[in-house]
Formats: structure tokens, C-alpha cells, sequence
């Protein structure tokens, strides 16, 4: 017998999963891993702790939550190879870096304070580390991408190798330049980008 599926149910888990991951950011950003607990999240999505429990345990909530900020989906596969991200692939070559760019600055200023959290509850959960270095492998992907997409539009005229170019590229990105600058220096978002897409047309496309 086939199972049924009620529309109205799956959207309603859904939207419980939404708040719950957008409470989980919150908290572990506010708290740290060691110092969340999975009853404060229940506290702040506005759900019973089991229904928390039942979307856990707490390392994989955090490994949720940071996909979720991120990029608004718990998907896994590096970022070049997403479907939700082409729109930003098909703008022209004048849009292509400073659309790109605003996309990459709204996903630090969501995940800049969480993606520490990250790096430490590494260090309490072989499997938190063990996907923060697929993540990581990800990443590198994703810049390697990116510079052979410049480089195919001529927009990269660099006589650096595309893997140097990659790091760079990969550290000017970072979650870390943002923490560094917006929360840490009090820059501006707007200052923030303008500094990006700066750094990057002088050291990387230059």
C-alpha cells in the first residue's frame, strides 16, 4: 500500500524546521556549542523540547543551522554546483563580481558570528569536524570555480596560478574578513562590500 502524504502536514514539519533552525543560529551564536542546550532552542523557536529532539541532536542541529544562514537550504553539494545559484552565474560579465559579491557578503553577515561555533565544536565532535572539512574541500571547490568562470569570461587577467588565486580569493571571502571588519572594526555593511569588491578586482582579477 502506498503511504500518504498530506501536503498540509510536510509544510507545517517544515515550517517547524525553519523556526527551529533560525532559533538554533540565534542561540549557538549567543551561547557557543558547549553552551547550548537543546531545551533553549525549544525555548526560543516557541516548540516542545521532543520536537526539537526529534529535528537533533545538537551537533547536527548546528551543522543545519549554518547551511540554513548560509544559504537558505540545508544542501550539501559545493556551491558552483547549485541550482539556486544560477541566476548569479547568468548575469553579464559588468554584474557578474559585484553580484556575486553581494551575495557572498549577505552570507557572512548571517553566519559570521555562528561559523566560529563551528570551529569549536569541532574540537568536542569528531563528526562536526569530519563535515567542517568537507565543507572546507567544498569551499575550495567553489573558489577554483569561480576563478576558472572569471578567467572563461576574461574577466581575470592575473599571471598568478589559479590555485594561488583560489586561496586568495577563498580568504578575502571568508566569514573571518567580516567578522574582522564589520563586527570587530564597526565598518558598515555597505563599506564592507565596496571593500570586497575592491579587494577582489585589485588581487585577483587585476
Amino acid at each position: 500500500m502506498a503511504r500518504y502524504v498530506s501536503p498540509l502536514r510536510e509544510a507545517q514539519a517544515a515550517e517547524t524546521r525553519r523556526r527551529i533552525l533560525e532559533a538554533a543560529v540565534g542561540v549557538f551564536s549567543a551561547s557557543g556549542y558547549a553552551g547550548t542546550s537543546l531545551a533553549e532552542i525549544a525555548r526560543s523557536a516557541g516548540v516542545s523540547l521532543e520536537t526539537v529532539k526529534q529535528n537533533g541532536p545538537k551537533a547536527a542541529l548546528l551543522l543545519a543551522a549554518f547551511g540554513h544562514a548560509f544559504s537558505g537550504t540545508e544542501d550539501e553539494t559545493p556551491l558552483h554546483q547549485r541550482p539556486s545559484l544560477e541566476g548569479i552565474r547568468a548575469l553579464d560579465d559588468a554584474s557578474f563580481v559585484p553580484g556575486w559579491l553581494q551575495f557572498v557578503a549577505d552570507a557572512n553577515a548571517r553566519v559570521a558570528r555562528l561559523w566560529p561555533r563551528l570551529l569549536e565544536a569541532a574540537l568536542i565532535d569528531a563528526e562536526v569536524g569530519r563535515r567542517i572539512a568537507t565543507l572546507q574541500s567544498n569551499r575550495r571547490l567553489d573558489m577554483e570555480s569561480v576563478i576558472a568562470l572569471l578567467r572563461g569570461r576574461g574577466l581575470c587577467r592575473s599571471s598568478r596560478s589559479d590555485e594561488q588565486l583560489a586561496g586568495a580569493l577563498s580568504f578575502l571571502i571568508s566569514p573571518e574578513s567580516y567578522d574582522q571588519l564589520v563586527l570587530e572594526a564597526g565598518w558598515s555593511i555597505e563599506d564592507y562590500f565596496a571593500w570586497l569588491v575592491e579587494a577582489v578586482e585589485r588581487m585577483i582579477l587585476a
